[in-house]
């Protein structure tokens, strides 16, 4: 189906759902990096900029579940492997005799002014990701296709839960200080340990209560599968469950859990939540769209 058909969303969202708006057109991005900025040992934040921004960028508020693809130069050849649209509107491999090295990413911030698209990574030694991160340095290209869309949070809570482990942290981070006024937000987040921990301001007039999982000494409960999941069971919810809103991302099992919990012990409504399983451990560029939670 060609974008240009699927539905629109025109904002504030205050439908109690959230809403997905296609854009008209995926758009493919040449960029490079300006600055490399570290925000903790593991978490590294790539500044891009370069001509494909003249024209801006579809950074909407709130709407804090946004990713784009971002295709990675090959580590032997250097090449980077994607895709270029078509007189028709398609799109073709630019590259056909490559392979795409492609992962999805949530946009962290966007300042029109100086052209910048910034983008957190979490740095490893091992995946095509978080090696180019590691040793990412100002001039290194990238390709950033899209978002397709943008995913809309509901504005019109009162309580916001918003749950993940750190490839959920842009979104997360954007949500706290994205939140509508007068909103409360708890934030429970799994990091590898305490110096993984980040210093995010809430929005103007927005309550956070921002509780860090280490993971490296955190415990698991009798029955659970995660610490993530011990430390969401935790958190007081609101009396009145119709008031929370629930963002959760990470990996798809630790995310499976607390989703049925959500659903089945705390009787929250599938409209008031946004699951989504970022990575699937063992899996190298899981396809999240496709992932489907059980009830």
């Amino acid at each position: 189906m060609n974008v240009r058909t699927l539905r629109k969303f025109e904002g504030p969202n205050r439908t109690g759902k959230q809403q997905l708006s296609f854009l008209d057109r995926v758009v493919r991005r040449d960029l490079r990096v300006k600055r490399v900025e570290q925000i903790t040992p593991r978490m590294r934040r790539i500044v891009l900029a370069g001509e494909d921004l003249a024209d801006g960028f579809p950074f909407l508020r709130f709407a804090c579940n946004d990713h784009v693809k971002v295709h990675f130069p090959d580590p032997v050849t250097g090449r980077i492997a994607a895709y270029r649209e078509t007189a028709d509107g398609g799109w073709e491999p630019d590259t056909p005799d490559a392979t795409a090295l492609r992962r999805d990413y949530t946009p962290r911030a966007w300042d029109p002014e100086a052209g910048e698209l910034a983008l957190d990574f979490v740095v490893h030694d091992h995946g095509v990701a978080g090696v180019w991160a590691r040793d990412a340095v100002p001039g290194d290209a990238l390709v950033v296709m899209g978002p397709r869309a943008n995913w809309l949070l509901p504005e019109d809570y009162r309580h916001y839960l918003a749950v993940g482990d750190e490839t959920a942290l842009p979104a997360i981070s954007r949500l706290i200080e994205e939140a509508p006024a007068g909103s409360v937000v708890t934030a429970v987040v799994e990091v590898a340990d305490a110096g993984e921990e980040q210093e995010l301001t809430p929005a103007e007039d927005v309550v956070a209560d921002l509780r860090w999982v280490h993971r490296d000494t955190a415990e698991v409960g009798a029955g659970h599968l995660s610490p993530l999941e011990t430390a969401v069971r935790a958190v007081p919810l609101p009396a009145a469950p119709t008031d929370l809103f629930v963002f959760a991302a990470g990996e798809t099992g630790a995310m499976k859990p607390i989703r049925r919990y959500l659903l089945r012990e705390v009787g929250l409504g599938r409209d008031q939540m946004a699951v989504d399983g970022y990575w699937k451990r063992g899996i190298a560029d899981h396809d999240h769209h496709t992932e489907t939670f059980d009830d």
